[in-house]
């Protein structure tokens, strides 16, 4: 009878699970906010800038003679089916028309505000009554009309004259029409750091998060000017985005781990819980900052008499429910 052969070798004995090493925390980065951020704030060169310009004209010359040629041909072949021909492609070129002056439009409102918060600077710095009463004018024109202002305005115009104090002027104006303006602004911010909290956290491929941080931010930029009172087109919607990231780049408003970032996601249970859930918090973290950045630049007026809304704050608000958390801090 054949007994089992035993064969000893000097394996060392299993580790106990108990004492591996813990695997280390790395600390979430929201890299698809900071990739979107480094995009939208990325400024090409003045060659690239001249070759761009030159290709969209080459394009556009080439596109006017086949059109021309194309017309001319079927005039030539049927008259009828090219005076069809030519109406259409007048029709487009009369859109294009259009569309180009809506955008000059929406920029010369851009501008309009620029030159509020200029006038309004100004004011601040001289203590000028007069000059303040006539900026005080025009922020009245500029939200005349609409609802959320008309209660404001009329406050103005039946307290303002009896103000001898610009400074004072100025605040009250700013507590009259900035306030409502305000609290819609933060309602647009706290569903877009949503929005982008949620798509981060769900949506894993990392492009399409990058893309869909981008859209989001744009589509808040545009809806805070335009409650502020200006109008954005296609590019100047993207030239306001380019400017708020620009700014939030220059202050380094994007680097991860100060003031409540890394409180908020990087230390926090959900983080732990899940990496995917942690950068979804910071994303929308850094969609609240781009938000605020947005509200400094497209406001006529500084945060001199209401105070600037926190991040913290935004972000609590705006996440409650999410991801099984929620507060109640006013902003």
């Amino acid at each position: 009878m054949k007994k089992p052969v035993l064969i000893e070798h000097d394996a060392p004995a299993p580790l106990d699970p108990g004492a591996a090493p813990p695997i280390p925390d790395e600390p979430v980065e929201g890299r698809a906010m900071v990739r979107a951020v480094a995009v939208a704030s990325r400024r090409g060169s003045a060659l690239g800038r001249f070759a761009l310009t030159a290709l969209l004209a080459l394009v556009t010359f080439i596109a006017s003679v086949m059109a021309w040629r194309f017309v001319d041909g079927l005039l030539a072949s049927s008259p009828v089916l090219g005076l069809i021909a030519a109406l259409l492609i007048a029709a487009f070129v009369l859109a294009l028309v259009l569309l180009a002056i809506r955008e000059m439009s929406a920029y010369l409102r851009l501008a309009r505000i620029d030159r509020l918060s200029r006038s309004v600077d100004a004011v601040i710095a001289t203590g000028d009554l007069q000059a303040g009463r006539g900026t005080v004018a025009a922020l009245e024109r500029l939200y005349a009309g609409r609802e959320d202002t008309a209660w404001g305005i009329a406050r103005l115009k039946e307290q303002g004259p009896d103000i001898l104090d610009a400074d004072t002027l100025l605040a009250m104006a700013e507590r009259e029409l900035m306030g409502p303006l305000d609290l819609a602004a933060r309602a647009e911010i706290q569903a877009s750091a949503r929005q982008v909290a949620a798509v981060t956290a769900i949506v894993p491929l990392a492009l399409a998060d990058v893309a869909a941080a981008l859209f989001a931010n744009l589509r808040m930029i545009r809806r805070i000017a335009e409650i502020y009172g200006g109008r954005t087109g296609a590019f100047g919607g993207w030239r306001l985005l380019r400017r708020v990231m620009g700014h939030l780049v220059a202050t380094g408003a994007v680097a991860v781990g100060d003031d409540m970032i890394q409180s908020v996601a990087g230390g926090g249970l959900l983080s732990k819980l899940s990496r995917r859930f942690g950068e979804g918090v910071i994303n929308g973290a850094l969609t609240a900052r781009v938000g605020v950045a947005a509200m400094e630049l497209c406001r006529p007026m500084p945060f001199r008499a209401l105070p600037k809304p926190r991040v913290t704050n935004l972000v609590t608000r705006g996440l409650a429910g999410l991801f099984g958390g929620g507060g109640s801090e006013k902003s």
